[in-house]
């Protein structure tokens, strides 16, 4: 795993208008706030990750919850993917990707990202480190927050006098369970200059305890498809595309936050 300071590492390669997209039917849906036990990713009807508790004042959060969960790409998906960085309003690629989410309407965005690779209460680890700072230890838990897996760490800026914004790609497979072959071969392919693209959806939490006026806004990317890849450009310390859906409804930031992401992406 990279140690370090984590400088930014992300830039806006395109984004395009907010779409609708997906199925009634697609594998993946987010549980709504009132819900019965809060705010969910649902894969295949289980629950695969917990969500921040859509209080405002609530810490952000993301913790996995089903280790098997799987990556969510169909195998024509996972091709167009993987042979070359796709063109962001392409309506065959938006056609497959329909098949994955729920419908909703989503933020397409086309990203560059560096990604770091990260443990749980490691030294890179936001919950363990930038939250405690930005709003101390629950006290009924009495120990940071777990998101209860490895991630990755993306760009980390300021976006305003008391606003800072922090990306994680999130596998929906632990990166422990990752093919070693396969990622040998992405990392190949990268060193010969080869492309590939991550594919992910997406939400933008924001999130300013009652006592402070710093608020902190999670955009956190959940990986669907290209983990291989993803760990093989953490392993090389180089970018890899990540195209995202950002959605609108999941968000707890509002729907002008949202579809300003690109403005703020772009600085």
């Amino acid at each position: 795993m990279t140690e370090g300071p984590i400088r930014p590492r992300t830039e806006l390669i395109d984004h395009a208008p907010p779409v609708r997209l997906g199925t009634v039917d697609a594998p993946l849906r987010f549980s709504g706030p009132r819900e019965p036990g809060g705010r969910h990713l649902i894969v295949d009807g289980v629950p695969a990750f917990e969500l921040s508790f859509p209080c405002g004042t609530c810490a952000m959060l993301f913790r996995r919850l089903d280790a098997a969960a799987r990556a969510l790409a169909e195998a024509a998906l996972h091709d167009h993917l993987d042979e070359h960085v796709p063109a962001i309003d392409d309506p065959s690629l938006r056609d497959l990707v329909s098949t994955v989410l729920p419908a909703g309407t989503y933020l397409p965005l086309l990203l560059s990202v560096e990604p770091v690779l990260v443990a749980p209460g490691g030294d890179l680890d936001y919950f363990s480190h930038e939250q405690v700072v930005h709003r101390g230890i629950d006290p009924n838990l009495g120990a940071p927050e777990d998101p209860a897996t490895e991630y990755y760490r993306g760009s980390t800026r300021t976006t305003g006098a008391h606003e800072t914004l922090f990306e994680f790609l999130v596998p929906m497979l632990p990166p422990s369970r990752n093919d070693r072959a396969r990622v040998d071969a992405y990392e190949t392919a990268f060193r010969a200059g080869g492309a590939a693209t991550v594919l992910a959806v997406s939400v933008l939490d924001r999130t300013q305890p009652s006592d402070s006026v710093d608020a902190h806004t999670g955009l956190v990317h959940v990986v669907l498809d290209g983990h291989h890849k993803l760990e093989a450009a953490a392993r090389l310390g180089v970018a890899v595309t990540v195209l995202a859906f950002v959605s609108v409804e999941a968000s707890l930031a509002d729907e002008a936050t949202v579809t300003g992401l690109p403005g703020l992406l772009a600085r």
